[in-house]
């Protein structure tokens, strides 16, 4: 699906440039944002393997098992049936570590891993369980403690305070959450007397 919006989107960039007569100026463009786009990888690929790095370094030495500790009473009422023990409940929990950190990147992988643990403990086949919609929602609309990846981009486009952000963004992320846990919950129990 996602080439057919970049390449709409490039297709209708040449076609307004031929309309305008700026099909220089859009080649121009094109050509010097390439190496911005490079650049700006390569310093979130810094960020993110650091923060990943201690993140896996975290779960070597228990602290995951910590945080899970922490997080576990709220967990176990937001996903109903889940093993409280299982793996399933770990990668959760790191997926929502890393995006306490504000490292979406970093917390794909654990985000992937808990989705396979939850369909592997729940039997579900090819339909989603309340439980996988809510850690979706979870993910998609995370809290954040620390935004790094926000604050780098800040940083290197020239913020002298990258982190002034932080109050808008927990309130926010808190907000975003907050409706949106509220509502996948009330369309699953909607969605359960249906059946």
């Amino acid at each position: 699906m996602m080439k057919w919006v970049f390449a709409g989107l490039i297709f209708f960039s040449l076609l307004f440039g031929i309309i305008n007569g700026d099909v220089a100026a859009l080649t121009e463009a094109a050509l010097s944002e390439a190496g911005t786009a490079v650049t700006l990888a390569l310093t979130l690929c810094g960020i993110i393997c650091l923060w990943s790095g201690i993140m896996r370094v975290a779960q070597k030495a228990g602290l995951v098992e910590q945080l899970a500790k922490l997080f576990k009473p709220l967990l176990i009422r937001l996903f109903s049936g889940i093993d409280p023990n299982g793996k399933a409940l770990g990668f959760i929990v790191l997926n929502i570590s890393a995006n306490l950190l504000g490292l979406g990147n970093a917390s794909t992988p654990f985000g992937i891993a808990a989705m396979r643990e939850l369909e592997k403990e729940e039997g579900t086949g090819i339909r989603a369980t309340n439980n996988m919609v809510i850690f979706v929602v979870l993910n998609t609309a995370s809290l954040q403690i620390i935004p790094t990846t926000a604050a780098a981009l800040r940083l290197k486009n020239g913020s002298a305070a990258p982190m002034e952000i932080l109050p808008a963004v927990w309130i926010t992320s808190l907000a975003a959450l907050v409706v949106s846990v509220t509502v996948a919950k009330l369309l699953g129990v909607r969605g359960r007397k249906k059946l």
